[in-house]
């Protein structure tokens, strides 16, 4: 029932920036923590940062380049990504769940998008 759809996603130089967003349908507590996963080529996914009561979670690699935000009102969830590097390369698949605290552990997350492909150049 509860569904989420990732755009955004594209091919950028290095240093670039790119906006991706996680469109959030269904009936999933608004409260429910959102976390941004990348899983680079042949890796499995690894939280990047995560969301939840106005908190947020950064992985050390993404620190000061990703801002991960919500739109109360579109029920979107936003990641910023600027001074891309190549090893962001790889799949950002947004995901949700009912484990209520701000968490980037996978196994804490219920619910997945498609994910979206971000490509970024030397």
């Amino acid at each position: 029932q509860v569904q989420l759809e990732e755009s955004g996603g594209g091919s950028v130089q290095a240093g670039g920036s790119l906006r991706l967003s996680c469109a959030v349908s269904g009936g999933i507590d608004s409260r429910a923590p959102i976390a941004w996963f990348h899983q680079a080529p042949g890796k499995q996914r690894w939280g990047v940062a995560a969301l939840f009561a106005g908190l947020t979670s950064y992985a050390d690699s993404v620190e000061g380049r990703f801002t991960v935000s919500k739109d109360n009102e579109k029920n979107i969830v936003h990641l910023q990504m600027t001074g891309l590097r190549p090893e962001d390369t790889g799949i950002y698949t947004c995901a949700t769940g009912q484990v209520f605290r701000l968490t980037r552990q996978r196994a804490h997350y219920s619910v997945w998008g498609q994910g979206t492909q971000v490509t970024v150049s030397s």
